[in-house]
């Protein structure tokens, strides 16, 4: 069935409410934002055509489905587009949209239901030809039912919370030694944030590359890929740098990764945009870990080198429409590179950083996108992740696209809290990145060695300012004291 949609009520908040917004103007779609109470100043809020407040507990506004699809309803909206995060992985929430008559912008809400149970993704996912991990298929509480297994695959092993992902409920156990404890961890902080204390266990794979590919399907069982993302630079398993294409992998790995992404989604039936992610070990095995039924954070690079709107592609699916391309007629061109822009300490163990942007000086030029909410008296609140903006540089070549990056990251200034640029800033100036060795141990192995509290040269050169200001300041103290 095909529907036009003429009004979208955004359930998120921050950047991707404000790229929601942005694609809905090019469409032609009225589009409506909602806010919390710590959330009033927020730039999206003004952005939109309309807005309106979810008061209460500032987290739970955006996770109140049935009130969001209340005020969606109520301010005339047919459609909702969740962004990541919060309820995009929800799949009552998506249900309870089709049940009010609402438009979900996503997958199908049996599609979020499989990929959002890691064990049984795993399981789909072996039966449509994909390489998946050796581990367990069904949920484990018991620690004494989880050790045995540990010892049957063989340490080193990872413990990974069942209903859940971004790192948290993951431990790596590499000797039998550790596991109880280790176990007891994970399913604690499962609980903690999914709400759910069951895990499940696999072998875990040393020094891996982690790869993910972008798919686009519509409901004609079109489905295409949009290429790679190198997401192998994290910390505690949460994404720092995201890479599209990347720059080493294996020629024959990366059209295997097309082959199998796009063949099982076909053979699922997944309709919207979503996102394998793999692992690929030193010896190029690939191995499936997960699939994120929604926009992921790291969506520009692929959209810089493939020139593909991904979010207003996800509406116009959503819609009914048919895929406007083929495979063959997409043309990937250069490299793009995202820095997740976070208000943190990285010098103290990477501690949030919450108060008020006193000075914003962002960069600029060819081949420089940021997608941020962020402003200069904009105020970083407790209540949320932590992440403020992402800077995407792009270049016909690799070494042209770390040229960029540099050059925009000492463009990039921010007085008030604390960032991490200072370390974006080191990893683009590290000889291994630069050559393009780096995998998921990457961080471990360097940040002892990266000076995290460098400046950049939008603040040496505000330095150099107040200075010039100083000596200006004395000249006309001396003239005006020489006419007296």
């Amino acid at each position: 069935m095909h529907r036009r949609i003429t009004k979208i009520f955004i359930a998120n908040r921050g950047e991707i409410a404000l790229r929601i917004i942005r694609a809905c103007k090019e469409l032609d779609i009225t589009s409506v934002a909602m806010f919390s109470e710590v959330d009033v100043e927020g730039i999206w809020v003004r952005k939109a055509d309309e807005a309106y407040p979810i008061l209460g507990d500032p987290l739970r506004a955006y996770l109140d489905y049935d009130r969001i699809i209340n005020l969606a309803l109520k301010a005339g909206c047919d459609a909702i587009h969740p962004g990541y995060g919060f309820l995009s992985e929800n799949a009552d929430f998506a249900k309870a949209c089709a049940d009010r008559g609402i438009i979900f912008i996503g997958p199908k809400p049996e599609h979020i239901e499989l990929f959002g149970d890691k064990m049984a993704s795993k399981v789909a996912m072996r039966g449509v030809g994909v390489p998946v991990l050796e581990g367990t298929d069904e949920p484990i509480t018991s620690v004494d039912e989880g050790e045995k297994i540990a010892t049957q695959i063989g340490f080193p092993v990872i413990i990974k919370a069942a209903f859940g992902g971004g790192g948290r409920g993951m431990r790596i156990v590499r000797k039998a030694a550790q596991f109880r404890e280790l176990f007891e961890s994970a399913t604690a902080e499962s609980m903690k944030f999914f709400g759910r204390s069951e895990v499940f266990i696999e072998k875990y794979v040393e020094n891996p590359r982690h790869i993910e590919i972008q798919i686009i399907a519509d409901r004609y069982g079109n489905v295409l890929h949009l290429g790679e993302r190198d997401c192998s630079i994290q910390r505690r398993h949460q994404k720092v740098i995201e890479i599209a294409p990347s720059p080493r992998l294996n020629d024959a790995v990366r059209k295997e990764l097309y082959r199998i992404s796009t063949k099982a989604m076909f053979r699922l039936g997944y309709e919207s945009v979503g996102t394998i992610e793999y692992l690929i070990d030193e010896q190029d095995t690939i191995y499936f870990i997960e699939m994120n039924t929604r926009v992921q954070v790291e969506h520009p690079v692929t959209e810089i080198i493939s020139g593909v709107d991904i979010i207003q592609r996800m509406i116009q699916i959503a819609e009914g429409d048919k895929l406007q391309f083929l495979q063959e007629e997409i043309r990937f061109r250069g490299y793009a590179i995202e820095f997740r822009i976070n208000a943190e300490n990285p010098a103290q163990n990477f501690m949030p950083s919450f108060g008020t942007i006193t000075n914003y000086m962002t960069p600029g030029g060819p081949g420089v996108r940021l997608d941020s909410a962020a402003y200069s008296g904009y105020k970083i609140v407790p209540n949320y992740d932590s992440m403020i903006g992402k800077l995407i540089v792009w270049a016909l070549d690799w070494e042209g696209a770390v040229k960029k990056a540099r050059r925009a990251l000492d463009e990039f200034y921010i007085e008030g809290i604390k960032t991490n640029i200072a370390l974006h800033r080191e990893i683009v100036r590290d000889e291994d990145f630069i050559a393009g060795r780096f995998n998921t141990t990457y961080l471990d192995q360097k940040l002892e060695r990266f000076n995290l509290q460098s400046q950049s040269a939008c603040a040496q050169e505000a330095a150099r300012v107040e200075h010039l200001q100083e000596m200006i300041g004395k000249i006309k103290a001396h003239n005006l004291n020489v006419r007296h």
